[in-house]
């Protein structure tokens, strides 16, 4: 869970930078990127950890 927060902040960061500094879009597009690919992370460790034990 520490790896999925530290790649949201490190995204919103990015995206922050990316906004502000005049000339770096590519950080906000790297930004996004990574939020995405956090979010399917996040979304194979759930769904790997959700198991349905037969009865």
């Amino acid at each position: 869970m520490a790896l999925f927060l530290l790649l949201v902040i490190l995204a919103i960061v990015l995206g922050i930078i990316g906004v502000v500094a005049k000339g770096l879009f590519y950080l906000l597009v790297i930004g996004v990127a990574v939020l995405l690919a956090d979010f399917v992370l996040l979304g194979l460790r759930l769904g790997r950890r959700r198991r349905r034990f037969p009865r």
